[in-house]
């Protein structure tokens, strides 16, 4: 079965279209986002690892190496079972500071410019076979089908097709930060469609050329030689160094970086890649075994490369070959798209940029569209140097040797990750220093080598002069020499040189654990200069989308912003930079235009609300003793966040460190909103009372009252020094909100005050009918009399005295009933004489107060400081009881004197007494000496709170002849405020 070139050319290019149909249909939204997202998708997603050397060289490379094919994939499953305390740490990394590939990463971490371009020439280099590999691979496959050579032109316009649709996949977007989903998508959806090729072929290997398992174990039988060729190299070929070689190709190889870290939308998907992704490869190797054995008995003189596709030519249908060959279509066009967009990222950002920056960039530059481009061009010449290398090495190597020249290129990075993760101490110095020596090393014993024998050089290389290297093994030397140089180099160098303060800073936030915030204060001082001065240098547009990105990620407007959060937005603008341009030139650029000025101590604020948010990351981190101290804080946090009681702690100057849940609610002012602020800003009435409180010595304020939203509001104020070190001091506020609890108090004092005035109702109407009897009496006199003229005025005047007397009466008892339904309690100087005679006016209207004398010795000069009406309220109850106590004619005493600061008022009557069983609960509510029906049992439990408010003192006691001796103190008021004085006629 023959095949013609422009049909399969056409397969090809109809299957790049359908790939780059299925992005498109992604990113629009048209594939449902739960399946573009899934876990499953970003696992397949890592099937870029399987690239032609998967799908047709792994056959090559069992026929040579036996079950050692299969090191290839149990390296990325160590790798990937490491994903905790490896993967996880470069993922973090690389999305919080935005870094887009492995140039990044060890640039930031060692701030090197130097490092970055010797890890993106040496990944160039390094790669360049590989992507020949996958053109090779390609033209091969069409010569199998084919069975005539496939011409240059071929191969060519192959790789110009891969280099439109990598345009096309990867560079509709300019930020890292902005994952393309789409090919996401449509690389998950080759791996299934790789993944099922190699199955079929398997299965057809065994039903379509043995005829079934028992057909091919009988083959097996017969053929011993095809068992102990594969477990031969298990016992002495060099699965250790491909483990190793696979291990680090798991994660360091371009295709693999960016997949695993820059495409990564959910951090957690990568736990379930760790199991998932082994799972694939399983699956995408099972089928290869059979193959081979297939291969060999009807294939026995061609290449086992290609074994997958050879052997589906007999096969009666032309659909099988049709399906093998996209298989391998999609493995390589997939492989280099990916590769090329990492590659093409990385030498913008670590070649192009560090030298034409400045020369192109000015205030109207499009640095969006310079950018799209560059990368643009950057792909066509990474693919087009990919063939003219497949050119050099078109007659040499197979498969297998290529891609493992790139495997140990990538395994140079190794002890560069180990100390960018683990060692802090690692320099810039060893880095570089391990990199050429290694890289020195992989370059005379591989690189040259393949160059020699493809021609291109002339010199002969003899690498074996240098360092043992077999026929059968010419990996292992490479690998050995080549990374123990590197890492010897490295340790070395970086024992030898000091790190700087900047390589210091970069180790601890690749270690996770610094708690020191950012220090100084940004010299712009608002949204609009920080846009102006960045526009100086990569144009308006540019700098406004970027600071807009920047304040949307930290959740800010465009508001006048605390310097708290402009270091932020500097911080974060950036790190958004850094994944369009690199770390370094991201820094380059804010640290020439965002300039700090420099602030001898970072507030505290800014420092704990720093230190709380790098715990609260690092939380599934901490281990041991620090995992125990670091829950404590949480429970200690937590209580404080969840106190019903407003907590708001205060800096030495005068910034907020903490506002607690329940400040938050009672000020309507956010936690996130008021942290940091220094407390003279915060709105009104709030900046004026924590302020005012701050400054006087008093520790505590009592019963101040705040109009909120219209609505008078209580609160008590306490506050507290803290030692913020050994000469500053900070302030912890406790606001108590009292509202609730005094408008009840308010509620409950008023219905006792009703039921006050029930209990006189009787006595009213006595004292209401006598004037309304008398009236009458005067109205039938001046009828009978004769004499109306000469009594008529007398008459009259005492009629109207009778009606000023009910007046008096009825106005009494409504101030009295509407008095006191207001949380807002104003005091002032009143005269006691003349609230305990309105008092004891009142109490005579009931019937028991007719029937006793009352006698106020009080002097009337003496001035108390409260609420007059309140007061009224605490003797009307207190002689209420005393009048329910004693019997008719008994005598009710009160008697005021000075005690210090406070006026002493002791009420005595001659009644039964208070029984002993209830001396301990008379202030409790509802306790009461009276029968049911006659009392409420709340008088003296609203008395005591009165009294309270009023900061004075009550207490009860039984006299030894009879009756009981209540003796209040109350505060006298100040000679300063006596000339505002409350009487009666407040009422």
């Amino acid at each position: 079965m023959q095949f013609e070139l422009w049909q399969l050319f056409l397969v090809g290019v109809g299957y790049l279209m359908l790939l780059f149909y299925i992005a498109y249909a992604a990113e629009k939204g048209w594939i449902a986002e739960s399946i573009a997202r899934h876990p499953l998708t970003y696992v397949l997603s890592l099937g870029v690892y399987a690239t032609s050397w998967s799908f047709y060289g792994s056959v090559g490379f069992a026929q040579q190496q036996g079950y050692n094919f299969l090191t290839i994939y149990i390296g990325v499953t160590l790798a990937f079972i490491l994903a905790p305390v490896l993967l996880q740490p470069i993922l973090r990394l690389c999305r919080e500071y935005q870094l887009s590939s492995l140039a990044d990463v060890f640039a930031f971490r060692y701030q090197s410019q130097l490092a970055g371009v010797l890890v993106t020439l040496f990944m160039l280099t390094g790669t360049l076979p590989y992507i020949a590999l996958q053109v090779r691979a390609i033209t091969e496959s069409l010569q199998v089908l084919t069975n005539e050579s496939t011409p240059t032109l071929i191969a060519l316009g192959y790789c110009v097709t891969i280099t439109m649709f990598a345009i096309l996949f990867g560079t509709r977007h300019i930020s890292a930060r902005e994952k393309h989903e789409g090919l996401v998508v449509a690389i998950a959806f080759e791996s299934l469609v790789k993944l099922a090729a190699l199955l079929v072929v398997g299965l057809f290997a065994i039903f379509g050329i043995f005829g079934g398992f028992n057909e091919m174990g009988e083959w097996l039988q017969t053929h011993p030689e095809a068992l102990e060729s594969l477990y031969t190299p298990v016992r002495e070929g060099p699965w250790g160094t491909l483990l190793l070689l696979a291990f680090a190709a798991a994660f360091l190889l371009p295709r693999q970086f960016h997949m695993t870290f820059t495409e990564n939308v959910d951090p957690n998907t990568l736990s379930i890649a760790s199991w998932g992704f082994p799972l694939f490869l399983l699956l995408l190797n099972i089928a290869i075994p059979p193959i081979l054995w297939a291969g060999t008995e009807i294939l026995p003189t061609s290449s086992a490369d290609f074994y997958v596709l050879g052997i589906t030519l007999n096969s009666d249908s032309s659909l099988l070959p049709i399906l093998t060959f996209i298989g391998g279509v999609s493995a390589s066009s997939a492989m280099i798209i990916v590769t090329t967009l990492a590659l093409a990222a990385m030498s913008m950002n670590h070649l192009v940029l560090p030298v034409s920056f400045r020369s192109h960039l000015g205030p109207e530059t499009n640095f969006y569209r310079w950018l799209l481009w560059g990368r643009r061009i950057l792909i066509g010449i990474i693919i087009l140097s990919g063939f003219g290398f497949y050119l050099l090495l078109e007659k040499n190597q197979g498969l297998v040797q290529l891609g493992l020249i790139s495997f140990i290129a990538v395994a140079q990075f190794l002890p560069g990750i180990v100390g960018l993760i683990y060692w802090r101490r690692a320099t810039r110095a060893g880095f570089i220093a391990g990199l050429i020596g290694g890289g020195t090393i992989w370059l005379v014993t591989l690189l040259l080598p393949l160059l020699e024998s493809s021609g291109l050089l002339s010199i002969p290389i003899d690498a074996s002069k240098l360092i043992t290297i077999t026929a059968d093994d010419p990996w292992s030397a490479p690998t050995l020499w080549s990374l123990s140089i590197n890492t010897l180099l490295f340790v070395i160098g970086s024992l030898m040189t000091l790190p700087t303060q900047a390589e210091n800073d970069a180790a601890h936030a690749c270690c996770r654990d610094s708690l020191t915030p950012p220090s100084g204060m940004l010299v712009a001082d608002s949204v609009a200069k920080v846009e102006m001065q960045l526009a100086n240098i990569i144009g308006s547009k540019m700098a406004k989308d970027e600071v807009d990105r920047a304040l949307s990620d930290l959740g800010l407007t465009h508001a006048e912003l605390r310097p708290s959060d402009l270091r932020q937005l500097r911080e974060r603008i950036e790190r958004n930079l850094s994944g369009l341009v690199g770390p370094l030139l991201a820094r380059m650029i804010v640290d020439d235009q965002l300039q700090m000025a420099p602030q001898e101590q970072t507030a505290l604020a800014d420092s704990v609300r720093f230190i709380e948010s790098r715990l609260e990351e690092s939380r599934t981190r901490l281990k041991g003793l620090a995992a125990e101290l670091d829950g404590l804080r949480r429970f200690h946090r937590q209580v404080l966040q969840d106190l019903p009681m407003g907590v708001c702690s205060i800096g030495a100057d005068h910034s907020i460190i903490n506002w607690n849940t329940a400040m938050a609610s009672i000020s309507e002012i956010d936690s996130d909103h008021a942290a940091g602020l220094p407390i003279e800003v915060l709105p009104n009435p709030w900046a004026l009372l924590l302020s005012d409180f701050i400054t006087k010595g008093e520790q505590q304020q009592r019963n101040i009252t705040l109009e909120i939203n219209g609505q008078n509001r209580a609160f008590n104020l306490h506050k507290a020094a803290f030692d913020l070190s050994s000469d500053q001091q900070g302030t912890v506020l406790l606001i108590e909100d009292l509202t609730d609890l005094y408008q009840l108090e308010a509620k409950l004092t008023h219905s006792e005050r009703l039921a006050s005035i029930g209990r006189l109702a009787a006595g009213v109407a006595h004292e209401i009918g006598n004037p309304v009897t008398g009236i009458a009496c005067l109205a039938q006199e001046l009828l009978s009399m004769s004499e109306k003229e000469s009594f008529q005025d007398k008459g009259l005047h005492q009629i109207l005295e009778q009606t000023r007397r009910i007046s008096d009466i009825v106005q009494s008892l409504v101030n009295f009933s509407h008095a006191g339904q207001t949380i807002e309690q104003v005091t002032k100087p009143v005269i006691i004489w003349d609230t305990i005679e309105q008092a004891i006016s009142l109490v005579r209207l009931s019937h028991a107060g007719k029937q006793l004398h009352f006698e106020n010795n009080s002097p009337q000069e003496l001035l108390v400081q409260g609420n007059h009406q309140r007061l009224i309220q605490v003797f009307v109850n207190l002689l209420s009881n005393a009048c329910d106590a004693s019997k008719p004619d008994d005598i009710i005493s009160v008697n005021t004197t000075r005690d210090g600061q406070f006026a002493k008022i002791t009420i005595v009557d001659e009644g039964h007494g208070i029984p002993e069983s209830l001396q301990g609960q008379l202030f409790e509510p509802f306790v009461t000496t009276k029968q049911p029906g006659e009392g409420t049992g709340l008088g003296l439990a609203v008395v005591y709170s009165i009294i309270q408010e009023h900061s004075g003192t009550i207490s009860l006691h039984n006299r030894e002849i009879a009756g009981v001796r209540v003796e209040l103190l109350l505060p006298l008021a100040s000679e300063s405020d006596s000339n505002t004085i409350s009487t009666s006629e407040a009422i």
